[in-house]
């Protein structure tokens, strides 16, 4: 399973950039990959650890700004068609085998 969490919040003071980057190196420290700017990626074994991760997820929002989670399968990832510019550039692949780190 993969977990897609999608953000938009605000970073017109300096506490909401503050909470900004609090909330993004949350991310990063629960081993999601950014894939484009607030948009970042994690690959699970299963439902139990997205439940879980929501959870945390859930727990780390800052109170402004919108956050979506998004979770689908490794076939469905699989079949994400990525454009680079007016080209398509390499399908994302599924990790061999859960990375522990």
């Amino acid at each position: 399973m993969w977990v897609m969490v999608l953000f938009d919040l605000p970073t017109t003071t300096p506490q909401e950039r503050k909470a900004y980057t609090r909330f993004r190196h949350f991310l990063l420290d629960t081993a999601f990959e950014m894939a484009q700017y607030s948009v970042y990626v994690r690959h699970t074994n299963g439902k139990d650890a997205v439940r879980a991760i929501l959870r945390k997820v859930e727990e780390a929002v800052p109170p402004e700004g919108k956050v979506d989670i998004l979770q689908f399968t490794d076939k469905q990832y699989e079949n994400i068609v990525c454009l680079r510019g007016a080209r398509r550039g390499e399908k994302p692949k599924n990790p061999a085998q859960l990375m522990m780190f």
